[in-house]
Parts: structure tokens; C-alpha cells; sequence
């Protein structure tokens, strides 16, 4: 097993408002999905960008999230290979959940398995 196409990149804003007027009225991208000040998404072809939203300062970076059909599987295989997991598994109850691991340099990548199938 292997994981799946990459399914969305994200960064993190302590500004949502800000943040979503300039990816979409500056760099041109359309609004898809907005909740709050906690998660915005864009149409950005056949990956999604969106924004999560950070009470506090946002980190510099963004997160691969690829998805995967068992995320359970998809660690066991990957802590087999030495990769090593942050703490604790995240979950959005009824829609997602997710793991994160970071590649050599230190930038986070995460799993996700998703409840439902996402219709792309």
C-alpha cells in the first residue's frame, strides 16, 4: 500500500479574512469552502489549497496531506520504514482522520482517511 494521490495542501493564518481575500481576490483562486476562522478551501484543479485557520502566531509552513484507504495500515507500513509519527492521531468526527509525519528537512506531511469518500 502506498499513499493515494495528494489530496490537499494547507497553511496555517492567524487572519482568515485576510488570508482568504488574498488568495482569492489577489493570486485569483475561487472560494469553495469556507467555515469561520477555522478552514477555508480553493478550487486549485485537481488538488485543493486551503487555509486552518491558528489562534496565535502561524507557523512559516504548509502540509501535504495525501489520502489514504486505511490509515492504519498506512502507518504500520511506514513506521516499518523508520518514519516516525507526531503524537497523537487528529480526527474530524464523522468526516476525516489524520496522521502526521515530517520528511527529512522538518516539514509536516500528513495521512488522511476520510470517512466518506470525498467526490472530487
Amino acid at each position: 500500500m502506498t499513499p493515494g494521490p495528494l489530496d490537499h495542501v494547507y497553511y496555517w493564518t492567524a487572519d482568515m479574512d485576510a488570508a482568504v481575500a488574498f488568495y482569492r481576490d489577489v493570486v485569483g483562486l475561487t472560494l469553495s469552502f469556507r467555515s469561520g476562522d477555522a478552514w477555508a478551501e480553493f478550487d486549485a484543479g485537481a488538488a485543493r489549497f486551503a487555509l486552518h485557520g491558528v489562534d496565535g502566531e502561524a507557523p512559516a509552513c504548509g502540509t501535504a496531506s495525501f489520502a489514504v484507504e486505511d490509515l492504519d495500515a498506512e502507518k504500520i507500513r511506514l513506521q516499518g520504514l523508520g518514519v516516525g509519527f507526531d503524537e497523537h492521531v487528529g480526527e474530524v468526527e464523522g468526516f476525516a482522520r489524520f496522521a502526521t509525519f515530517r520528511d527529512p528537512d522538518g516539514h509536516p506531511v500528513q495521512l488522511i482517511e476520510y470517512a466518506v469518500r470525498r467526490e472530487d
